[in-house]
């Protein structure tokens, strides 16, 4: 597949060279009643900029981020001009966004369901794998057999004794479902991915980093397994319970992370090539902002992975009080593993400690930004999503501390591990409204917005 891709692009590098140099057209941004404009114009190229995204951008704030991008157009022969990711026109970016932003709600629905088949102890119902995948039992000797394999395993021995055949083929269709969910997602990226590349829709550029995203995406059947093949193993001591490596979890729910914000990011790009900027004034604002954002983004990441470490040592069932952690605020154990390190990622008092910190750092550094940016000069978009982010930092929180004192059901445990990534998406799209605008775009501007009120 990866030499298909190669030749295909090296045509469409050609192609794309040939648009690049096309001819300059007057842009006119939209005026609406909700939203402060610029008589800046804009290029045809911004009526369909968020086709992709509106679907996602529903209620009270949406006319505003129906109307975020205004689209500089291409200057003839100009080295300033914007490179667009997509050739072929508005509905080549149309149908490429779709495309990115559902395989992207897939990578999203599969880190729910992989949250789902931990929570219900189902990941270590299948004690071997084939990366093509094979068909489930389908008759009573072939689950008897898939039921023989399990009671071998030390999750049945130490932790499910005496289980029924019912109940396994519960846990069974779960981490299966998971699975071949993963393969779903494969055959859904890959066989829109090669139609767009013989269209010539699919850029150098844009068709480097989407083989990047398959790679890594197929490489993460091979991390799955190597995750639950940890739990397969005796554990060290008879009193401890089977469960997979911390840090093979961690591993595993990082790179699907990564795929979702390498997919979203994509194609938050291709459907708007610009950020909102119909003023200097605005896009002087908007990179004030993004010193604060980026740091904030970091922090948010930080704490979603730790988040793996704390399902890992399965740390959500311990210390179950709020805010003291037990009858202390800091437990006594916490610097027990030698060598020390150990304890951020292995030692349950310790994960779950480094968790609340790093949940009540979020909070307040969201919250700190909200309050330093209150008073600039933004795009209303902008402001939006920062007032968007406090909002579902609050409900993040909201949801931990009640997993917490609920004893981690999963219903409030899937949706703590969705918040998440929720959370990480707002950020992402915070980010990427932050950009700097093109050079062609930024001399189109004004220097201050007009105000509109009809």
């Amino acid at each position: 597949m990866f030499r298909a891709v190669r030749s295909a692009l090296k045509r469409n590098k050609e192609a794309f060279n040939v648009i690049a140099r096309g001819s300059h057209r007057a842009f006119t941004s939209k005026i609406t009643a909700a939203t402060v404009t610029s008589s800046a114009s804009s290029s045809p190229l911004a009526g369909n900029s968020l086709y992709g995204l509106r679907s996602l951008l529903k209620g009270q704030n949406a006319s505003l981020f129906r109307n975020m991008s205004t689209v500089a157009s291409i200057s003839s022969g100009s080295k300033e001009g914007l490179k667009l990711l997509v050739t072929g026109g508005p509905q080549a970016r149309k149908w490429v966004g779709i495309w990115l932003f559902g395989s992207a709600a897939w990578v999203f629905s599969m880190v729910v369901l992989g949250g789902v088949t931990r929570l219900t102890r189902s990941g270590l119902s299948m004690t071997d794998w084939k990366f093509t995948g094979e068909f489930p039992p389908l008759s009573d000797e072939a689950w008897a057999k898939e039921f023989e394999k399990y009671k071998q395993s030390p999750e049945y021995k130490r932790v499910n004794k005496g289980m029924n055949l019912e109940d396994f083929k519960f846990i069974y269709w779960m981490e299966y479902a998971h699975r071949m969910w993963g393969r779903g997602l494969g055959i859904m990226f890959a066989l829109p991915f090669s139609f767009f590349l013989r269209k010539g829709y699919i850029t150098l550029r844009l068709g480097v980093q989407l083989s990047g995203l398959f790679a890594l995406g197929a490489g993460q059947g091979f991390i799955g397994w190597w995750m639950v093949k940890s739990g397969l193993e005796e554990p060290p001591s008879e009193y401890s319970q089977p469960r997979v490596s911390p840090y093979r979890l961690a591993a595993h729910l990082t790179s699907a992370f990564a795929i979702y914000c390498g997919l979203f990011w994509t194609a938050l790009s291709v459907v708007m090539p610009e950020p909102p900027a119909e003023s200097l004034a605005w896009v002087r604002g908007a990179a004030k902002v993004k010193k604060l954002a980026l740091p904030v983004s970091l922090i948010v990441g930080i704490t979603a992975i730790s988040g793996a470490f704390v399902a890992g040592n399965d740390a959500g069932r311990a210390f179950n009080t709020f805010p003291k952690m037990g009858d202390t605020w800091i437990p006594d154990n916490i610097f027990e593993m030698k060598p020390l390190m150990r304890n951020f990622f292995e030692n349950t008092a310790t994960v779950q400690l480094d968790h609340r910190l790093l949940a009540t750092t979020t909070l307040f550094a969201i919250g700190t930004m909200w309050w330093f940016t209150r008073k600039l000069d933004i795009h209303p978009a902008v402001r939006a999503l920062i007032g968007s982010t406090v909002g579902m930092t609050a409900v993040q929180v909201t949801l931990g501390v009640s997993t917490l004192l609920s004893y981690v059901p999963v219903s409030l445990g899937s949706a703590h591990q969705a918040g998440a990534l929720t959370l990480l998406t707002l950020m992402l799209l915070l980010n990427h409204t932050l950009r700097r605008p093109s050079p062609s775009l930024l001399k189109s501007l004004p220097q201050v917005a007009k105000l509109n009120f009809s």
